[in-house]
């Protein structure tokens, strides 16, 4: 079956909704998973930290310039995802819609390329 990432997309105002209410979010999150194992279609689920904690690596230049968090002006970050496993584009368009995401938020659904799907002329023949 093909695999397809739910990816969780927010903006400040977003994530300010959602910390207003963090308890009743994570609880909401924590019976979304409950049904998606017994659906037997979630294969992970993981939550990104604050972007103030993370670097970019920029590769515009001849060399890569790693900067500290926060990331400027981004309208949207990622974050977290859920992995599933499920055998259409649409059946992961409709756990996407399930997701108990708040007002503003966003969630992308990307099929995961397939090991034939990646060039195999390579050294490392695919695998990263």
């Amino acid at each position: 079956m093909p695999k397809y990432m739910l990816i969780m997309r927010g903006t400040d105002e977003s994530n300010a909704a959602m910390m207003a209410s963090i308890d009743e979010a994570m609880a909401a999150t924590g019976r979304f998973i409950e049904e998606m194992l017994k659906a037997g279609v979630l294969l992970a689920a993981e939550g990104l930290d604050h972007p103030d904690r993370g670097v970019v690596v920029d590769f515009n230049g001849e060399t890569p310039v790693v900067t500290d968090g926060p990331y400027g002006e981004t309208k949207e970050l990622f974050g977290g995802y859920f992995l599933l496993d499920v055998v259409s584009k649409h059946e992961a368009v409709e756990w996407a819609r399930r997701v108990p995401a708040v007002r503003g938020s966003k969630i992308e659904v990307r099929r995961v390329a397939e090991a034939d799907e990646v060039p195999q002329d390579s050294e490392s023949n695919g695998r990263v």
